[in-house]
Protein backbone atom coordinates (compact mmCIF):
# COMPACT_ATOMS: atom_id res chain seq x y z
CA UNK A 1 0.00 0.00 0.00
CA UNK A 2 0.95 3.51 -0.50
CA UNK A 3 0.57 4.50 2.85
CA UNK A 4 2.15 8.39 2.35
CA UNK A 5 -0.97 8.50 -0.43
CA UNK A 6 -3.25 7.47 2.11
CA UNK A 7 -1.81 9.89 4.41
CA UNK A 8 -2.55 12.93 2.19
CA UNK A 9 -6.16 12.11 1.07
CA UNK A 10 -6.95 11.49 4.99
CA UNK A 11 -5.20 14.72 5.91
CA UNK A 12 -7.18 16.47 2.97
CA UNK A 13 -10.28 14.89 3.51
CA UNK A 14 -10.49 13.78 0.11
CA UNK A 15 -12.24 10.49 -1.20
CA UNK A 16 -10.14 8.42 -3.39
CA UNK A 17 -13.18 8.94 -6.10
CA UNK A 18 -12.73 12.68 -5.88
CA UNK A 19 -9.28 12.51 -6.47
CA UNK A 20 -9.53 11.08 -9.52
CA UNK A 21 -11.91 12.90 -10.42
CA UNK A 22 -9.54 16.29 -9.90
CA UNK A 23 -6.69 14.10 -11.69
CA UNK A 24 -8.85 13.18 -14.68
CA UNK A 25 -8.54 9.93 -14.43
CA UNK A 26 -10.54 6.53 -13.57
CA UNK A 27 -11.48 5.94 -9.72
CA UNK A 28 -9.82 2.21 -10.17
CA UNK A 29 -6.41 4.03 -11.34
CA UNK A 30 -6.32 5.64 -7.85
CA UNK A 31 -7.52 2.60 -6.10
CA UNK A 32 -3.91 0.77 -8.26
CA UNK A 33 -2.02 3.40 -6.98
CA UNK A 34 -3.09 3.25 -3.21
CA UNK A 35 -2.57 -0.50 -3.74
CA UNK A 36 0.81 -0.26 -5.05
CA UNK A 37 3.76 1.68 -3.24
CA UNK A 38 6.03 0.74 -6.39
CA UNK A 39 3.46 2.07 -9.34
CA UNK A 40 4.34 5.36 -10.05
CA UNK A 41 1.41 7.49 -12.27
CA UNK A 42 2.65 9.36 -15.17
CA UNK A 43 4.45 12.83 -14.75
CA UNK A 44 1.77 15.03 -15.59
CA UNK A 45 -1.00 12.53 -13.19
CA UNK A 46 2.05 13.25 -10.44
CA UNK A 47 1.79 16.68 -10.72
CA UNK A 48 -1.81 17.04 -10.65
CA UNK A 49 -2.51 14.98 -8.39
CA UNK A 50 0.28 16.35 -5.50
CA UNK A 51 -1.19 19.28 -6.30
CA UNK A 52 -5.04 18.42 -5.24
CA UNK A 53 -3.49 17.07 -2.24
CA UNK A 54 -1.09 20.28 -1.30
CA UNK A 55 2.32 18.44 -0.87
CA UNK A 56 4.87 17.92 -2.90
CA UNK A 57 4.88 14.73 -5.30
CA UNK A 58 8.10 13.57 -3.95
CA UNK A 59 5.95 12.60 -0.86
CA UNK A 60 3.47 10.28 -2.62
CA UNK A 61 6.34 9.16 -5.07
CA UNK A 62 9.72 8.90 -3.34
CA UNK A 63 11.02 6.49 -6.08
CA UNK A 64 10.78 9.41 -8.52
CA UNK A 65 13.50 11.12 -6.88
CA UNK A 66 15.82 7.99 -7.00
CA UNK A 67 15.61 8.03 -10.52
CA UNK A 68 16.72 11.36 -10.92
CA UNK A 69 19.82 10.86 -9.11
CA UNK A 70 22.11 8.88 -11.57
CA UNK A 71 24.09 6.42 -9.76
CA UNK A 72 25.84 4.68 -12.81
CA UNK A 73 28.56 5.06 -14.57
CA UNK A 74 27.00 8.03 -16.47
CA UNK A 75 27.00 10.21 -13.50
CA UNK A 76 30.13 11.89 -14.20
CA UNK A 77 28.70 13.18 -17.72
CA UNK A 78 27.28 17.11 -16.43
CA UNK A 79 26.59 17.43 -20.32
CA UNK A 80 26.64 16.73 -24.06
CA UNK A 81 26.58 18.52 -26.94
CA UNK A 82 26.51 17.27 -30.70
CA UNK A 83 29.32 19.51 -31.62
CA UNK A 84 31.65 21.14 -29.66
CA UNK A 85 30.47 24.58 -31.00
CA UNK A 86 27.01 24.27 -29.31
CA UNK A 87 29.05 24.51 -25.95
CA UNK A 88 28.25 27.69 -24.31
CA UNK A 89 31.13 30.37 -25.02
CA UNK A 90 30.61 30.79 -20.89
CA UNK A 91 31.12 27.24 -19.90
CA UNK A 92 34.75 27.12 -20.82
CA UNK A 93 35.36 30.80 -19.65
CA UNK A 94 33.57 29.78 -16.08
CA UNK A 95 35.86 26.27 -15.85
CA UNK A 96 39.09 28.53 -17.25
CA UNK A 97 38.59 31.34 -14.30
CA UNK A 98 37.02 28.51 -11.50
CA UNK A 99 40.09 26.26 -12.17
CA UNK A 100 42.80 26.64 -9.10
CA UNK A 101 45.12 23.89 -9.69
CA UNK A 102 45.26 22.49 -12.82
CA UNK A 103 44.77 23.55 -16.35
CA UNK A 104 45.61 20.83 -18.86
CA UNK A 105 44.72 21.80 -22.79
CA UNK A 106 45.40 18.33 -24.52
CA UNK A 107 43.88 19.30 -28.25
CA UNK A 108 45.77 19.14 -30.96
CA UNK A 109 45.67 22.51 -31.90
CA UNK A 110 44.67 24.22 -28.81
CA UNK A 111 44.42 27.86 -31.01
CA UNK A 112 40.58 28.73 -30.24
CA UNK A 113 41.01 29.62 -26.21
CA UNK A 114 43.41 32.48 -28.20
CA UNK A 115 40.88 33.92 -30.42
CA UNK A 116 37.35 32.64 -28.71
CA UNK A 117 38.01 33.12 -24.93
CA UNK A 118 38.19 36.46 -23.78
CA UNK A 119 41.34 37.68 -22.32
CA UNK A 120 42.62 34.41 -22.36
CA UNK A 121 46.46 35.44 -22.42
CA UNK A 122 45.86 37.40 -19.32
CA UNK A 123 43.96 34.64 -17.95
CA UNK A 124 47.27 32.30 -18.25
CA UNK A 125 49.30 34.98 -16.66
CA UNK A 126 47.11 35.11 -13.63
CA UNK A 127 46.28 31.32 -12.99
CA UNK A 128 50.39 31.22 -12.99
CA UNK A 129 50.50 33.87 -11.21
CA UNK A 130 48.48 32.25 -8.22
CA UNK A 131 50.12 29.00 -8.78
CA UNK A 132 47.94 26.95 -11.01
CA UNK A 133 49.76 24.60 -13.24
CA UNK A 134 49.01 25.50 -17.00
CA UNK A 135 49.85 22.80 -19.80
CA UNK A 136 49.70 22.81 -23.17
CA UNK A 137 49.66 19.36 -25.26
CA UNK A 138 50.14 20.22 -29.15
CA UNK A 139 50.10 18.19 -32.27
CA UNK A 140 54.04 18.88 -33.87
CA UNK A 141 52.97 20.90 -36.92
CA UNK A 142 55.69 19.16 -38.79
CA UNK A 143 54.62 15.68 -38.19
CA UNK A 144 53.25 13.38 -40.33
CA UNK A 145 50.03 12.98 -38.58
CA UNK A 146 49.57 16.50 -38.78
CA UNK A 147 49.82 15.96 -42.58
CA UNK A 148 47.72 13.23 -42.94
CA UNK A 149 45.25 15.26 -40.97
CA UNK A 150 45.63 18.22 -43.17
CA UNK A 151 44.39 16.27 -46.33
CA UNK A 152 42.38 15.10 -44.43
CA UNK A 153 40.10 17.87 -43.69
CA UNK A 154 40.84 20.28 -46.39
CA UNK A 155 40.18 23.30 -45.25
CA UNK A 156 41.92 26.59 -45.90
CA UNK A 157 42.88 26.78 -42.03
CA UNK A 158 45.46 24.23 -41.71
CA UNK A 159 46.10 22.48 -39.04
CA UNK A 160 49.88 23.11 -39.01
CA UNK A 161 48.84 26.52 -39.32
CA UNK A 162 46.34 26.32 -36.04
CA UNK A 163 48.83 25.00 -33.81
CA UNK A 164 51.70 27.53 -34.83
CA UNK A 165 48.88 30.41 -33.92
CA UNK A 166 48.99 28.82 -30.41
CA UNK A 167 52.88 28.79 -30.39
CA UNK A 168 53.05 32.39 -31.69
CA UNK A 169 50.20 33.38 -29.09
CA UNK A 170 52.31 31.75 -26.49
CA UNK A 171 55.51 33.23 -27.62
CA UNK A 172 53.54 36.63 -26.91
CA UNK A 173 52.77 35.37 -23.15
CA UNK A 174 55.95 34.87 -22.51
CA UNK A 175 57.97 32.28 -20.04
CA UNK A 176 55.87 32.03 -17.15
CA UNK A 177 56.25 30.03 -14.16
CA UNK A 178 53.70 27.14 -14.36
CA UNK A 179 53.15 27.31 -17.85
CA UNK A 180 54.51 24.38 -19.74
CA UNK A 181 53.93 23.08 -23.96
CA UNK A 182 55.17 20.22 -25.33
CA UNK A 183 54.69 18.20 -28.62
CA UNK A 184 52.60 15.23 -28.19
CA UNK A 185 55.36 11.94 -29.76
CA UNK A 186 54.93 10.84 -33.02
CA UNK A 187 53.85 7.17 -32.07
CA UNK A 188 51.14 8.81 -29.90
CA UNK A 189 50.07 11.60 -32.62
CA UNK A 190 47.51 9.68 -34.05
CA UNK A 191 45.87 8.92 -30.64
CA UNK A 192 45.98 12.67 -29.70
CA UNK A 193 44.95 14.08 -32.85
CA UNK A 194 41.69 12.02 -32.57
CA UNK A 195 40.65 12.86 -29.11
CA UNK A 196 41.07 15.81 -27.31
CA UNK A 197 40.68 16.44 -23.37
CA UNK A 198 40.59 19.91 -21.67
CA UNK A 199 40.83 19.20 -18.13
CA UNK A 200 39.94 22.25 -15.60
CA UNK A 201 40.86 20.71 -12.27
CA UNK A 202 38.02 18.08 -11.22
CA UNK A 203 35.98 18.63 -14.40
CA UNK A 204 36.80 18.38 -18.32
CA UNK A 205 35.87 18.98 -21.57
CA UNK A 206 36.30 16.12 -23.88
CA UNK A 207 36.04 15.91 -27.40
CA UNK A 208 36.07 12.53 -29.90
CA UNK A 209 36.70 13.50 -33.41
CA UNK A 210 34.74 12.41 -36.31
CA UNK A 211 35.97 11.38 -39.66
CA UNK A 212 36.68 14.46 -41.70
CA UNK A 213 35.07 17.02 -39.30
CA UNK A 214 36.88 20.07 -37.43
CA UNK A 215 37.04 19.91 -33.79
CA UNK A 216 34.09 22.37 -33.68
CA UNK A 217 32.15 20.20 -35.56
CA UNK A 218 32.35 17.32 -33.30
CA UNK A 219 31.10 15.95 -29.86
CA UNK A 220 31.70 17.20 -26.53
CA UNK A 221 31.28 16.02 -23.31
CA UNK A 222 30.99 17.76 -19.88
CA UNK A 223 32.95 15.74 -17.54
CA UNK A 224 32.73 16.47 -13.40
CA UNK A 225 34.99 13.61 -11.61
CA UNK A 226 32.84 11.58 -8.96
CA UNK A 227 34.86 9.15 -8.11
CA UNK A 228 38.17 6.56 -9.03
CA UNK A 229 38.09 5.09 -12.13
CA UNK A 230 35.04 7.12 -13.77
CA UNK A 231 34.71 8.33 -17.28
CA UNK A 232 36.97 11.51 -15.63
CA UNK A 233 39.75 9.68 -14.54
CA UNK A 234 39.74 7.81 -17.96
CA UNK A 235 40.19 10.44 -19.80
CA UNK A 236 42.67 12.37 -17.31
CA UNK A 237 44.91 9.35 -17.49
CA UNK A 238 44.85 9.07 -21.37
CA UNK A 239 45.97 12.51 -21.69
CA UNK A 240 48.43 12.30 -18.50
CA UNK A 241 49.76 9.22 -20.70
CA UNK A 242 50.28 11.15 -23.76
CA UNK A 243 51.92 14.02 -21.34
CA UNK A 244 54.40 11.95 -20.35
CA UNK A 245 55.93 10.62 -23.56
CA UNK A 246 55.92 14.12 -25.17
CA UNK A 247 59.00 16.66 -25.88
CA UNK A 248 58.72 20.05 -24.27
CA UNK A 249 58.34 23.11 -26.70
CA UNK A 250 61.70 25.14 -27.14
CA UNK A 251 61.19 29.11 -26.15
Amino acid sequence: MNVALRSALDDAGMSPRKLAYRVGVSIKQVERWLADAELTPHARNREDAAQALGVDEEMLWPQVVKDRIKTGNDREIINSYPYRSACPSNVWTELINSAVTDIFLAGYTNYFFFTQVPAFADTLRRKTGSGCRVRFLLGDPEGEVTRQREVIEDVTLSVSTRIKITLGELEKVGSLDGLETRFSAAEDAVNHVSLSVFRFDREALVTPHLARLVGHDSPLLHLRRQGDGGMYDRFAEHAEELWSRAAPVAR
